[in-house]
């Protein structure tokens, strides 16, 4: 609830600086990553649509971000299960933790996640994604507002069924046979 009350009285990082991340596919084996650099001053919004790019999705299903891992197993706090933050599409805010994705920076997130946050596409498929925080560095005068610098495999195809699915399809392509 602490970081909350941070985010709420808007006690975060500066917003001039450009932030370099590493977002990786949780489970992916071998490792589906990205890293790119972006302004800290980006909504999550646009946060969304840079990942989307990343991992050449087509921007087809529901996504959210929290700064925690959504499938970690919730630890009481004085005999009580906290309400987790979710940043989603302000269409879609529904819930008591649901906070309008427009309206918090990538900055902002990361402060409240302690360098980490996360990122889930397609809540079928669930692609979750963990993103680290590698460097700050302040903003250039005609810095670019995002710029991919790496990363390895493509990320699976849409509708796959997840990580089995994907398999499964790369599993038949690899199969001259099949």
């Amino acid at each position: 609830m602490g970081a909350m009350n941070k985010f709420e009285a808007g006690i975060c990082a500066t917003q001039d600086s450009v932030l370099e991340l590493r977002v990786e596919l949780v489970d992916s084996e071998p490792a589906i990553w990205r890293r790119f650099e972006g302004r800290g001053s980006l909504a999550l919004s646009q946060v969304h649509q840079v990942l989307q790019a990343a991992f050449g999705w087509k921007d087809a299903h529901l996504h959210r971000f929290v700064t925690c891992d959504p499938f970690a197993p919730l630890l009481p706090v004085d005999g009580e299960f906290l309400e987790v933050p979710q940043w989603l599409p302000r269409q879609w805010c529904e819930e008591p933790g649901d906070r309008p994705e427009e309206d918090c920076s990538l900055d902002q997130l990361l402060a409240l996640g302690s360098g980490g946050a996360f990122y889930e596409y397609d809540f079928g498929d669930s692609w979750l994604h963990r993103l680290e925080l590698v460097s700050r560095r302040p903003e250039e005068k005609d810095s670019l507002p995002t710029r991919l610098i790496d990363g390895v495999r493509r990320g699976p195809l849409e509708d796959s069924g997840g990580f089995p699915g994907y398999e499964e399809i790369m599993a038949a392509l690899a199969d001259h046979l099949h």
